[in-house]
């Protein structure tokens, strides 16, 4: 049974708002012209590939279901309280084959030793074999000639998509030389060979080993991108109405108006940000507690915190675009068309709408671009101390908090945090790369 949670349903309004816009600028060229100038940069290409990666992992993950349970001839229909996502079902060897325990990466034998029963009836402390991670194998000395085996053969799968890229990449500089084509086909080339070996391997050993509780680390970091895509993109929602009315009204109106937003906008700052948002967060889990009825399954209430968790960044992080648009604001606001069009009783709704608000498209673009990959980060750090998502939400701060404890063993766990380390590097420095594009294609001051 199809269930739509409420940041799903905000996900899927956003491509398809993302999806017109598109489209509206492609049929309108001063619009069409700065993105072309961003798609001319190579950096920008290569980090779209990979954020294009990132988000159909993403959207995969937003597409939710309730599996129907076994039922005998004649009972009523019946759906479990798991709610599900497209993600879970196409990884469903990862997620059911759980371990009891840590597991390195690629291990045969748990990482902890445990009380074991030999065949003559013994029993010693050794590393006990695991359940799945390396189950195909008779003798645990085949491993590494299997290991190499299956990744030899995930690397000829990738090589020949990556053949289909080149050929692709070729037409495609032949039809429009103008994009740097070859930067995405590098990207995409990049991506196809590491996932070829891990799809070999995953299907028979812990690629990136287990954690804690035996869940396997590969597949917490693939469920961990929809936390920070939501985070990244759901808290722009939030902020960028609130800072475009501001920061345009304050600039554009001056006076009393322009030192009341001034004086919200200056108290905001000189609060801790983090003391505020975890002093928010506590005060909306005390209400989600006490009205545990609004919530049908679990989900639902670990869905509710994140999307709350992404409105109270939203409401205070939009005080630095606010400062950015009213200092543009003053200067356009004084220049002659603008001046002229108040001399002619022209309304200031109808001035802020076709003049001021075009001319500061370009700061709300490269601020949002630039924003996500701090937002990204924002939730780790709020994870990590305990005020940033529901624990039972896979997100990199979840995965980061949990590790953390086990820095400080001997022998060290070091692969949990190495692989929401590695992800979340990967995300965030394509967002940098893509926001820095951004910036030189939408600056009137800049052109490539």
């Amino acid at each position: 049974m199809p269930f739509i949670l409420a940041t799903d349903a905000l996900v899927w309004l956003l491509v398809v708002v993302a999806a017109g816009y598109a489209l509206y600028c492609r049929r309108h060229v001063h619009l069409a012209v700065p993105w072309r100038r961003v798609f001319q940069s190579p950096a920008a290409m290569a980090s779209t590939v990979v954020l294009a990666a990132f988000l159909a992992v993403g959207l995969l993950d937003s597409l939710h279901f309730r599996p129907q349970l076994e039922q005998k001839a004649g009972e009523p229909k019946a759906y479990a309280t798991e709610v599900l996502s497209l993600l879970d079902l196409g990884l469903s060897h990862l997620r059911g084959r759980g371990e009891k325990t840590y597991s390195a990466p690629l291990a045969t034998r748990s990482y902890a030793k445990e009380q074991v029963e030999l065949p003559d009836g013994k029993q010693m402390r050794d590393f006990p074999r695991l359940r799945f991670g390396g189950a195909h194998l008779k003798d645990e000395g085949d491993r590494d000639a299997d290991v190499v085996k299956r990744t030899l053969g995930g690397f000829a799968v990738s090589i020949f998509f990556v053949l289909l890229t080149l050929l692709a990449v070729k037409k495609l500089n032949a039809k429009n030389p103008d994009i740097p084509w070859h930067a995405a086909g590098a990207a995409l080339c990049v991506l196809l060979l590491l996932a070829g070996p891990a799809i070999a391997l995953c299907t028979v050993y812990h690629v990136l080993g287990t954690d804690k509780v035996g869940q396997d680390v590969f597949y917490l970091a693939l469920k961990s991108i929809r936390t920070s895509l939501v985070i990244g993109t759901l808290t722009t929602l939030v902020l960028l109405p609130v800072g475009i009315a501001l920061g345009t009204a304050a600039g554009y109106f001056r006076g009393w108006v322009d030192d009341v937003i001034q004086y919200i906008y200056t108290t905001l700052n000189s609060i801790p940000g983090v003391l505020l948002i975890a002093a928010s967060v506590l005060m909306m889990q005390v209400v989600i507690d006490r009205h545990s009825d609004w919530f049908s399954v679990a989900a639902q209430r670990a869905d509710f915190r994140l999307l709350v968790l992404c409105a109270i960044l939203g409401l205070t992080s939009w005080t630095g675009l606010a400062r950015l648009l009213r200092g543009e604001t003053l200067k356009l606001s004084q220049l002659e068309y603008i001046l002229a069009a108040r001399a002619f009783g022209v309304r200031d709704s109808r001035i802020l709408a076709r003049h001021v608000l075009p001319n500061v498209s370009h700061i709300v673009i490269i601020t949002m671009v630039m924003d996500f990959s701090g937002l990204v980060l924002a939730e780790a750090v709020l994870s990590y101390v305990g005020v940033g998502v529901d624990p039972s939400t896979n997100s990199f701060g979840t995965m980061i908090n949990a590790a953390r404890l086990e820095m400080s063993r001997e022998p060290v766990v070091w692969w949990a945090l190495a692989t929401a380390f590695a992800f979340m590097f990967a995300l965030v420095l394509a967002a940098n790369l893509f926001a820095d594009a951004a910036r030189d294609g939408f600056d009137p001051r800049v052109r490539v």
